[in-house]
C-alpha cells in the first residue's frame, strides 16, 4: 500500500479471507479458510460472519464451508461486464514498447483469421507491411500459430484445411506444411505460452507472440513484439519473451483468468 495513502487495516485483512476464497476456487473449512489467509480461526470468524451479512460469502449448513455469496457473483459480473480487452491491451502495449524497445501489436480473431488491431511503434520502428485490418497467416507467423494453439480446433480447422490467411501476411512454406508438422508446432507454442518467428516469414525481422486470455480461460487476443534481427533478441529466455509474457499475463489476470485453472487449448 501506498504510505501516502490511508486505509482500514482491518478492511485489507478480512481481505485475505476473500482472496483465500478465490485463490481455492471451491467451498473451504474455517480452518483451512483462516490459514490460507494467515490467520487464527477466532479471528477469521468474525470477519466471516460479517461478510455473510453483506452477502460476500455464504456458509453452506450441511458441511460448514464458506464460499463465495450473491453479492461477490454481481461484483464480478459488473466488472467483466465492463472489462474490454482491446482498451486495456492498448494502454499495456504502449509500456511494453517502451520496455523492450521494440514495436507492439494486437491482434483479434476476426472473420478471416488473426486481425491486427493497434500498433504501438517503437522509437527504433521496423518498418514491416503490418497495418490495422492486416490479416496475419494462420500457420506462417507467431501471431498466428498462438491463435491456432489456442482457439478451438473446430474454428480453425477449416482455416487450415483451405489455407485462408496463410499467404495474406504469411510464410509461404507454410502453405506445404504437413499435419505432423502443424500438431508439432502448434505443441509447442502451448507447452512455451509464446511463438516465435525468426527472419521468416519477413526476412531480417523477428517477433514473438504470446496469449491473452478471459476469464472462462478462452483466449482473448494475442501480443506480438517485433523487431530487426540485429537488435531483436529472439532467445527464448531473452528480455523481450519475458517481458512480453509477463504483460500478457498480467492482461489475463486483469480479465480475471487464473493461471491455476487450465485454458481452453485446440
Amino acid at each position: 500500500m501506498n504510505s501516502d495513502k490511508r486505509g482500514i487495516q482491518s478492511v485489507e485483512v478480512g481481505g485475505q479471507l476473500l482472496r483465500a476464497l478465490v485463490d481455492c476456487g471451491e467451498p473451504m473449512m474455517l480452518r483451512d479458510l483462516a490459514s490460507s489467509a494467515g490467520m487464527p480461526s477466532a479471528k477469521a470468524h468474525p470477519y466471516l460472519v460479517s461478510f455473510a451479512r453483506l452477502g460476500l460469502v455464504k456458509q453452506d449448513k450441511a458441511s460448514g464451508r464458506y464460499e463465495l455469496g450473491p453479492l461477490a457473483l454481481q461484483m464480478g459480473l459488473v466488472s467483466l461486464h465492463r472489462l474490454d480487452p482491446v482498451r486495456m491491451a492498448t494502454d499495456a502495449i504502449v509500456e511494453l514498447a517502451v520496455r523492450i524497445g521494440h514495436t507492439a501489436s494486437l491482434s483479434v480473431w476476426g472473420n478471416h483469421g488473426p486481425t491486427v488491431v493497434r500498433i504501438e511503434e517503437s522509437s527504433g520502428a521496423v518498418h514491416v507491411n503490418m497495418r490495422v485490418g492486416s490479416v496475419m497467416s494462420l500457420l506462417g507467423t507467431a501471431t498466428g500459430r498462438v491463435f491456432a494453439a489456442f482457439l478451438p480446433a473446430k474454428m480453425i480447422e477449416k482455416f487450415i484445411e483451405d489455407g485462408v490467411g496463410r499467404a495474406s501476411v504469411g510464410d509461404e512454406a507454410a502453405k506445404h506444411m504437413t499435419r505432423k508438422q502443424i500438431e508439432v508446432a502448434l505443441a509447442e507454442v502451448r507447452q512455451r505460452g509464446l511463438s516465435r518467428a525468426v527472419g521468416r516469414p519477413i526476412p531480417g525481422v523477428n517477433a514473438f507472440s504470446a496469449p491473452v486470455f478471459d476469464h472462462s480461460g478462452s483466449i482473448a487476443l494475442v501480443i506480438t513484439a517485433i523487431g530487426p534481427v540485429g537488435t531483436f533478441d529472439a532467445d527464448w529466455d531473452s528480455p523481450i519473451a519475458k517481458g512480453l509474457l509477463d504483460c500478457a499475463a498480467k492482461i489475463s489476470d486483469r480479465l480475471g483468468f487464473s493461471s491455476k485453472a487450465p485454458h481452453k487449448a485446440a
